[in-house]
């Protein structure tokens, strides 16, 4: 999991190589490879059972030349400030890469929420607030959910931080939920950009959705609309989804030959995406170890879940007839194991792309905050497609021109924006 790689040293390590490709002045460099701001923080939660918990709290903005920082909460057990300082990072090239006019910031909470009552998590989330709110808002930085976290908790924090600076602002928080400031789409928006990014690679390579299957790691709420996009909106068969069973404390994965069924699979799965093992096995899936994932025999592998998931070791059980990895999550794949997946020639959806649905749909989200003036899901999930397809054809253009991985393209895509606003504001 989170502990196998460290995740800020690798988005570094990242960096560093395309910043000599560019040629990137060393000093400009120098600004881009560390965040800007960080928070750390305690944060004192009344339990139910009337005792005081202090959990640690951290808040990370990489950097905001292009617009407010933006970038989810984690509540995770192994959460760490290095974790936070990546996914900050990546946040930068995300926004950047989608043309979002947004930096990068993300926040996280060493906790495992499962082990929270509604109450106690309510408390937690609004005494986040209570100590970073000085800190944040819809032109300073804008957090939203992300692995532990809900759009019931973002609207807590909403209402918290609304409280606090003495009026109703529904654009200091994306990801909330539909009647309190939310956008239709928001649900489907990460999982169906990846499917997107899929779609139009899969026209690239001249592969028929219809003839291909596709492994997904992970049964998040990303992994969750993946599966229901490629079966759905492209016609394709997913083979297997893994999760993280909490009472297991251990991961499992799903299968069936003919096909998963990803809604019956939803139907069967709690809010922390354990899936019920009986049911799932009554249905006629099999229950397999954690890491049967990468092994399956498929066209596409979408993981899903947490960071450094395909890494030296792992990248060795790849199936042959794999020929495309979109990464829906952050960071899932470690330079080492991107270096053999260059060399076998599978096409790599790098994660800041392909999963940068999530965050155009809180993009939109803070434009509708701001006109109060709310879109059908049609028209959100139409945007989105069209800002989605735009960035992938940039970035396919710029590794077709640089003779590049489309990882590095991104990059340079982003990178290039990043330092170009740098220069436009005097910062460089």
């Amino acid at each position: 999991m989170a502990g196998q790689t460290n995740a800020f040293e690798m988005a570094q390590r990242q960096f560093d190589h395309v910043a000599g490709l560019l040629h990137l002045d060393p000093q400009v460099a120098e600004i881009l490879r560390w965040p800007m701001r960080e928070f750390h923080f305690r944060i004192p939660v009344r339990m139910d059972d009337g005792s005081i918990r202090v959990f640690e709290g951290f808040r990370v903005q990489h950097n905001d030349a292009r617009g407010p920082n933006k970038g989810g909460i984690r509540f995770h057990p192994a959460e760490t400030i290095d974790t936070v300082r990546a996914l900050a990072m990546w946040m930068t090239w995300k926004c950047a890469v989608a043309d979002l006019p947004l930096g990068g910031g993300k926040g996280g909470v060493i906790v495992d929420p499962a082990t929270l009552s509604t109450p106690e998590k309510e408390r937690l989330c609004r005494g986040y607030i209570d100590v970073m709110w000085r800190n944040l808002g819809p032109r300073t930085d804008v957090p939203a959910p992300d692995v532990g976290t809900t759009p019931q908790m973002m609207g807590w924090m909403m209402d918290e931080y609304s409280k606090l600076v003495g009026q109703y602002t529904p654009g200091v928080i994306t990801g909330k939920p539909l009647g309190s400031g939310g956008s239709m789409g928001r649900t489907e928006a990460t999982g169906f950009g990846v499917i997107y990014t899929v779609r139009e690679a899969m026209k690239h390579l001249k592969l028929d959705p219809a003839r291909c299957r596709a492994a997904i790691q992970g049964f998040g709420n990303v992994a969750q609309y993946a599966a229901i996009g490629f079966t759905e909106l492209l016609g394709g068969k997913v083979v297997c989804v893994s999760y993280w069973d909490r009472d297991d404390r251990c991961p499992y994965t799903v299968s069936k030959e003919d096909g998963i069924d990803p809604r019956f699979l939803m139907s069967i799965t709690d809010q922390y995406g354990t899936i019920n093992k009986s049911q799932a096995s009554a249905a006629g899936y099999r229950i397999e170890e954690g890491g049967e994932w990468i092994r399956k025999e498929a066209d596409v592998l979408i993981p899903a879940a947490l960071e450094g998931q395909i890494n030296a070791e792992t990248v060795q059980l790849i199936h042959e007839r794999v020929k495309l990895v979109a990464e829906g999550a952050n960071g899932p794949t470690t330079p080492e194991a991107d270096e053999v997946l260059r060399e076998r020639g599978i096409f790599v959806l790098p994660d800041f792309l392909c999963n940068a649905g999530g965050v155009t749909v809180s993009y939109f989200e803070s434009v509708q905050n701001d006109m109060n003036y709310y879109w059908s899901k049609g028209e959100a999930l139409s945007r989105l497609d069209d800002k989605i397809t735009t960035a992938f054809e940039g970035v396919l253009e710029m590794s077709l021109q640089q003779q590049v991985s489309m990882r590095d393209a991104a990059y340079m895509v982003a990178i290039d924006r990043v330092v170009k606003a740098m220069q436009l504001r005097g910062w460089i």
